[in-house]
């Protein structure tokens, strides 16, 4: 770690201790999954259902597979087409040949799966969960955990009610060089901050134009559009571009920015939500269907007065410093510029900005290398998650629904400002604007029957 120019009232010991703590939390997770005293026999196997295995799905693979005692047991996806690969992809990895499903209604019939993994659409996130967790089974959820504000809060009742292990996949917060940052912050390394910045400047190419065109074989259409509206099968709205449609998407600030808004509210300790928004932005440069901005600045303020700003730039541009994707934070004594895209972070301290504290990539991987030390290699945050599942101590874990619940709350508050085209104040405790109707619409969605989030849980 960088220490040069160090001007707080941080010592350099009392902060590599703060690291060595963080490291020494995950390096205990790791070493009692893979301990033989937690070594499962067959009747005691954690079964897990993956829903949504053509992107991120397929990536949590290479991760669950290493956890020992863990096994893949379904895969389900509305589109037939990508079994025989994924089926034979996963073989490889566990010896064992997962069962396929396309509706996922028959996984939560299935009693023989402890966990399920929910890595299908945003706008399918909060509803698979909650039949879930009713379904008596723990949850992973990718992140936004949710595609409105009122499903985020009913999915956290969900998880009490039922006493369910719920995490989201805020992989981040596992990080060492994520949790390194920001301890440091959270310790006055930078003094008292007064703003954060998110940063998710990602070029992207245009959608370019579709068609209606007759629906693939082997995709049941009506199982993904789910909770959205009817519309006929349009070729531009499917893989992946459905992030760009308001239907089933949340745009680039409800794609990526719940990362870097979870970072910000983590390292601000903020239990309630910013009472104030506003975003702007808009369509730029391309010719497409995309409905979301692929540009948009959006400003928050909580109540003491902290400001949050979230900055989407999907277009060609410059890095905020020496971030393109991550968070800056603002403080009284200097700045954290902390990078998700080069697995790094340094702060700067003082009126002649002198470097101080950081860590590297190199510094980063080291940090993973000592935590995998004992042989399991898998990612730490899915590491946590399967030792929370044996241990049914939901208060152990990582990222906790109610934290992704909390993160999302913030894009999905930018994108409301940004749809009505107004300044809106938010009640924190009602999760609603008291003073604008159209704001308020748009804080739950209209269900089609019978993909409906329950009112009641």
């Amino acid at each position: 770690m960088r220490m040069t120019g160090m001007k707080n009232d941080m010592s350099r010991r009392d902060f590599f201790s703060a690291g060595a703590r963080s490291t020494a939390v995950l390096a205990s997770v790791a070493t009692s999954v893979a301990s033989p005293k937690n070594a499962l026999g067959a009747n005691d196997r954690i079964n897990l259902a993956i829903i949504g295995i053509r992107g991120r799905g397929r990536e949590h693979f290479s991760q669950w597979t290493k956890i020992p005692g863990v096994r893949i047991s379904v895969l389900c996806d509305i589109d037939e087409n990508l079994f025989p690969e994924r089926v034979k992809e996963l073989e490889k990895l566990q010896t064992v040949a997962p069962v396929t499903e396309t509706d996922l209604r028959r996984v939560m019939e299935n009693k023989d799966i402890d966990a399920v993994i929910v890595a299908n659409t945003n706008h399918w996130h909060a509803l698979t969960s909650i039949w879930a967790i009713q379904a008596a089974k723990d949850v992973y959820v990718e992140k936004p955990v949710s595609y409105t504000i009122s499903e985020g809060r009913k999915i956290v009742e969900a998880a009490g009610k039922y006493k369910r292990i719920v995490q989201t996949g805020s992989q981040y917060r596992s990080n060492p060089m994520v949790q390194s940052a920001i301890e440091f912050v959270k310790s006055g390394g930078v003094g008292k901050v007064y703003m954060a910045k998110s940063v998710v400047y990602r070029p992207r190419q245009s959608i370019g134009r579709g068609k209606i065109v007759d629906v693939p074989p082997g995709v049941n259409f009506d199982l993904w559009l789910g909770p959205a509206p009817v519309r006929p099968f349009f070729d531009n709205r499917f893989h992946y571009n459905w992030h760009w449609y308001w239907d089933t998407g949340n745009g680039e600030t409800g794609n990526n920015g719940p990362h870097s808004a979870d970072m910000i509210r983590w390292a601000l300790g903020k239990n309630e939500h910013p009472r104030r928004v506003q975003s702007m932005g808009g369509m730029y440069i391309f010719d497409s269907d995309q409905e979301t901005p692929n540009t948009q600045i959006s400003s928050l303020e909580y109540s003491d007065g902290v400001l949050v700003q979230l900055e989407v730039r999907n277009l060609f541009t410059n890095q905020d410093g020496g971030v393109r994707e991550g968070v800056i934070f603002y403080g009284s004594l200097g700045r954290v510029e902390l990078s998700l895209s080069s697995r790094s972070w340094i702060s700067y301290l003082g009126r002649n900005n002198e470097p101080g504290p950081g860590m590297t990539r190199e510094e980063n991987t080291q940090k993973y290398d000592e935590i995998t030390a004992g042989g399991l290699k898998a990612d730490p945050h899915f590491v946590n998650f399967i030792e929370c599942v044996r241990s049914r101590k939901a208060e152990n874990l990582a990222a906790p629904i109610y934290d992704g619940h909390m993160a999302a709350s913030i894009c999905h508050l930018c994108n409301i400002a940004y749809r009505t085209g107004k300044t809106l104040a938010f009640d924190s405790k009602t999760e609603s604007f008291p003073n604008d109707r159209d704001a308020r619409e748009l804080v739950n969605r209209e269900y089609r029957k019978p993909f409906v989030v329950p009112e009641k849980i």
